[in-house]
């Protein structure tokens, strides 16, 4: 099943809550589009699989990438500061420095 083009426009156009606006506010609007669209190709790409003849879908490896490139943009948009960039995640700073180890993202 492959989401219409209607239907993309409207996950991207969805109203935000208080903390995805202050996400919005901190990351930029294209910079959210990005990565929305980047889920919703992910999306189709996986409605597109065969399951008999597609191997296993990890998804565990698949979210480690994502919460990898959204908090690289938020660590890149604070400077470096992981308060700052915990406030834009909506998560405490302890829980994005333990990623940030976990995941070993540097060159921030």
């Amino acid at each position: 099943m492959q989401m219409s083009l209607s239907a993309e426009d409207s996950l991207l156009d969805i109203q935000l809550s208080p903390s995805l606006r202050e996400l919005q506010l901190s990351l930029g609007l294209e910079t959210l589009r990005e990565i929305a669209y980047s889920l919703v190709t992910q999306v189709n790409c996986i409605a597109r699989l065969d399951p008999k003849t597609v191997a296993k879908v990890d998804l565990h490896e698949a979210v480690k990438r994502f919460e990898i490139e959204i908090i690289r943009t938020a660590l890149e948009k604070a400077s470096g500061n992981q308060a700052k960039a915990a406030r834009m995640l909506g998560v405490k700073h302890t829980t994005l420095n333990a990623k940030v180890k976990r995941y070993q993202i540097r060159n921030y």
